[in-house]
Order: structure tokens, then sequence, then C-alpha cells
């Protein structure tokens, strides 16, 4: 796990701070005493995260689309940061089919904005791109994905974020080993958790369908996913962004996901969520023949667990149950939501 109080006092800017894993970081990163300067759009949806952790007040939450380099370029002369977080992202594999421009012009432009900032701003001393375990090319074979396999995403967002991780790597090269600048990659595999109010997403839909007292409609459960609680990759971030910020010789590329037995099917997270909700919940297959997804896909995590003797805190049924948990307190009184993450933080820590 990173040391926290490693952070107290450090310059962070936060990237997407405003999105669902972008609230939850940002959170983490205040209450350790961080200085965190975030840098994102409006919250995606209403309602949101990061309104309802109550984070704004304790950060310097600024108004910028990674698209916009001059905007970004004053967040940065602003913040003047040691630790940059890129998280700013289009996130959707399916509103990616709908809008592939901006995918493409959040995603990969985005990530040179962000870079190009890195590399002029004379104070970053650790950086870290957040991708996807969809960067890689894709042969829906039933083991995991290594770090030194091709990269290629088959739709719009999985090969935005695989040119992500290729324009990071060429900067790296090009700029930032030059600099004396410390430079990773992070592959996460699919994460749940309270908070997330994303569309076309598996959790998000149960709540939704629970909530109005329907059954879930789950399009493809026999598709495998990494499925993991949001807290686990947040806390790897923030190990790698430390221990590379001490020794640069841990710079690299990273997968981020869980244990062989929490790769588990869609249709199997359905079901440990109605178990975890009760109350009658329940789901049916309903296949909307949308765009193409892949069917199978797992990451092999044993660079990070060598690395840094990292293992993952709680299994997919856990997280399941700390979902429900944020969100039954959600639905009940909003006002305990800060409360409640900050029960979880405490307890994934313990």
């Amino acid at each position: 796990m990173p040391d926290m109080e490693f952070y107290r006092g450090k310059r962070v800017l936060l990237t997407g701070h405003t999105g669902f894993k972008g609230a939850w970081l940002a959170k983490i990163l205040t209450d350790a005493g961080a200085e965190v300067t975030g840098a994102a759009i409006e919250p995606p949806t209403d309602p949101n995260l990061f309104t309802l952790s109550g984070v704004k007040n304790k950060m310097n939450s600024l108004r910028v689309d990674v698209r916009d380099r001059a905007a970004l370029e004053a967040a940065f002369a602003k913040a003047k940061p040691e630790i940059v977080l890129h998280l700013a992202a289009q996130p959707i594999v399916r509103a990616s089919y709908a809008d592939p421009v901006y995918t493409y012009e959040t995603n990969v432009m985005g990530t040179v904005n962000v870079c190009e900032c890195v590399r002029k701003s004379g104070t970053v001393k650790s950086f870290l791109n957040v991708t996807t375990d969809k960067v890689y090319e894709n042969r829906e074979w039933v083991w995991g994905y290594r770090e030194d396999e091709p990269l290629d995403g088959y739709d719009p967002y999985s090969n935005s974020k695989s040119c992500s991780e290729l324009v990071t790597h060429s900067y790296t090269k090009s700029f930032f080993n030059d600099l004396g600048v410390a430079v990773s990659t992070a592959r996460a595999g699919n994460v749940i958790g309270g908070g997330d109010f994303a569309a076309d997403r598996i959790v998000p839909d149960c709540i939704r369908a629970v909530s109005a007292g329907k059954k879930i409609d789950v399009r493809n459960p026999n598709s495998t996913r990494p499925y993991q609680h949001v807290l686990e990759p947040l806390f790897a971030y923030l190990m790698i962004a430390q221990k590379q910020y001490e020794d640069p010789s841990y710079a690299g590329s990273y997968n981020v996901g869980p244990d062989e037995k929490d790769c588990i099917t869609t249709g199997q997270l359905a079901e440990m969520f109605c178990r975890a909700w009760g109350k009658g919940a329940a789901w049916q297959t309903k296949n909307d023949h949308g765009p193409h997804e892949a069917n199978f896909l797992k990451l092999d995590c044993s660079k990070l667990k060598s690395t840094f003797g990292w293992a993952p805190h709680w299994s997919a049924e856990t997280a399941v149950k700390k979902t429900v948990e944020w969100s039954k307190i959600w639905l009940k009184d909003p006002s305990k939501v800060p409360a409640c993450m900050e029960a979880q933080i405490r307890e994934y820590l313990s």
C-alpha cells in the first residue's frame, strides 16, 4: 500500500476529478493532506459523486477540458504540481461508437496536452497516466494479458486508450527520461463502487433498476471481466506514483486487476448484486444487439505483485456488498455519503 503520509503537503494535479474514479481519488488525497488541484469538465452525470462527496471545498477545482491546452497550461502554472495523475477520459465503450471524434480528441489529444504540460512544467517528478484493461489486442483467450502484449483496442474507446499509451511512451523516450520525470501507465480492470451513475455500466444499471422496482436487464451475461472495487486501483495508482517519485526505476506499465477467482461473468456479478440487495431483486437477459464488445477479458497482474508486493484486498463479492451499502445510504440520506466513503476507505486500509 502507499504511505499516505507521503502525500501530506504534496502538490498533486488530478485530471478528471469530477468523474467517478476521480472523485474517490480526490477524496482520498484531500483527506491525506495533499494540496490537490483538479482539472476537469463539469461532472458528467446528475447526480454525481463529486458533488455528493463534499470534496469540492477541500481542493482547488478548476473547470478545464483537457482538449484545451491553453487552459490546461494555466492550471499547471497555478498548481506547480510535483505529481500528476491523469484520469480525464471519455470512458464508455458504447459512447465511443456514438461519438468517436470526441472520444479520440479527449483520450488521445487530451493525453498529448497533459504530456506537453508535464514536459514544460519544470516541477513534475512523477506522472501516472491511467488507461484501461481494454488497451490490449483482444484475442478472446482464457488467460490474462501481460504488459508486454500487443496494444490494439477494437472499439474507438479501447483504441483511443491504446493510442494514449503510445503517446505516453513516446513522450517518455523523447523527453521525460532526459528531464528526470518518472512516468508510468496503469491499465485497470472494470471498477465498481458507490457513486458510479454512468449509463451503460452494469452496476449503475442494477441500481437504477432495483430502485425503480424493475428487473435488471443484462446485455451480455456470459461476458467475463476483471471486476474490482474502485479503491483497489486507486490505491495502486497512489502506490506507483509514490514509488516512482522516490525511485524512478519503478516507472513502467502496470496491470491492476483482481485475482483469477474474481474474473467473473456479468451474469455472476448481477447474481451477487441481487443477493446483496435483497428485497426480491432479480435480473434477466435482454440483449439489445448493440455494437461489438469483447466477450472475454482478464489481466495478469504478476508484475504489480512481484514489484511492490501488492495484492487485492476485497473479493468481487465484497466489492458488490460495499457498492450496495453505499447506494442504500445514498438513497436514504445523501448527506451521509462523505461519512460512508470515509468509513469504506478506513475499512479498506485496515
